[in-house]
């Protein structure tokens, strides 16, 4: 579910990988401690931390997901999630699969 970079977000790279799978990705930031309540999404979403870090919480386990710089989130559909932006805020770019 999780691939793990290496602390820097190569935007080239996420963006090759995006048009790869015939996505197109939009940006999005959150401040510092921003909290975003459970939720789910009807379609596959894909994400790469672009800078900052996030926590995501997958809601029917509690298992947390750290995310820094170049890491890349797949969240299958339906899958109940709650996030939470770090100290610094984050910038994350996403797509959602059709």
């Amino acid at each position: 579910m999780l691939t793990c970079g290496d602390g820097t977000f190569d935007e080239a790279a996420s963006g090759r990988a995006f048009a790869s799978e015939g996505l197109s990705p939009t940006r999005w930031s959150a401040p510092a401690g921003d909290a975003f309540a459970p939720h789910r999404h009807a379609r596959d979403k894909v994400l790469f931390c672009v800078s900052g870090s996030i926590v995501f919480t997958i809601e029917a386990s509690g298992a947390r997901i750290a995310m820094a710089p170049g890491d890349r989130l797949d969240l299958p559909a339906g899958v109940a999630h709650s996030a939470v932006a770090g100290e610094r805020g984050v910038t994350c770019i996403e797509a959602m699969r059709r």
